[in-house]
C-alpha cells in the first residue's frame, strides 16, 4: 500500500437533495475524505438555526457529524485559495474536455467538485478544474445519481492512488 498521506477534499456544489448530500456525506467517510465543503443552494447538516436537518441525518447515519464541513455561499474564491494550497481540482462531469475516471493518477493534495444533479458543474467551476473525469455510460440513460457517481469515482480514483491496494 502506498504510505503517502493524502488530503483529499471535496466541493458540492448547488446540490438540490439533502437525501444527496447525506449519503456523498456517509461515501466521504468510507474513502476517508478530510474535509467536505458546501456552496450555492446546497443543503447543509444543520439548518440555520444549528438544528440537525433530518434528511441529511437520515442517508449520513452520523458521517455529517465526523467529516469537518463548510458552507460558503459562492465556491469561486474557495477553489482559488485551496489552489494556491497546492490542491488539484477535478470534477465529476459529462463533459468533451473530459477523460475517462479510471486513467486518474491522483495526487496528495486533491479537491474533488461536484455539481447540480441535473446540469452538473457551472462553467464557471468547470474552468477552475485542473481536470475533468467522466464515468463512461454504456446503457440508455445519460448519467447515474450524483451521490452514485461521487461514490463509483472516488473509491476507482483512491484505489489507483494507493496502486490498487484495495483489491477490488
Amino acid at each position: 500500500m502506498n504510505n503517502m498521506k493524502s488530503d483529499i477534499r471535496i466541493l458540492l456544489h448547488n446540490i438540490r437533495s439533502a437525501h444527496n448530500v447525506g449519503s456523498i456525506f456517509r461515501t466521504a467517510d468510507a474513502v476517508g475524505v478530510s474535509h467536505v465543503y458546501l456552496s450555492g443552494y446546497t443543503p447543509c447538516p444543520l439548518d440555520r438555526f444549528g438544528r440537525p436537518v433530518k434528511e441529511v441525518a437520515k442517508t449520513a447515519l452520523g458521517a455529517e457529524k465526523v467529516i469537518p464541513w463548510e458552507y460558503y455561499k459562492t465556491s469561486i474564491d474557495l477553489v482559488g485559495r485551496l489552489k494556491r494550497e497546492g490542491f488539484r481540482v477535478v470534477g465529476i462531469e459529462q463533459d468533451r474536455r473530459a477523460t475517462d475516471y479510471k486513467s486518474y493518477q491522483a495526487p496528495e493534495k486533491l479537491l474533488v467538485l461536484v455539481g447540480n444533479e441535473v446540469r452538473g458543474l457551472s462553467p464557471a467551476l468547470r474552468r477552475t478544474c485542473d481536470v475533468l473525469l467522466e464515468i463512461p455510460m454504456r446503457g440508455g440513460k445519460e448519467s447515474l445519481n450524483v451521490s452514485v457517481a461521487f461514490g463509483i469515482a472516488l473509491f476507482r480514483i483512491l484505489d489507483k492512488q494507493n496502486s490498487g491496494a484495495w483489491n477490488w
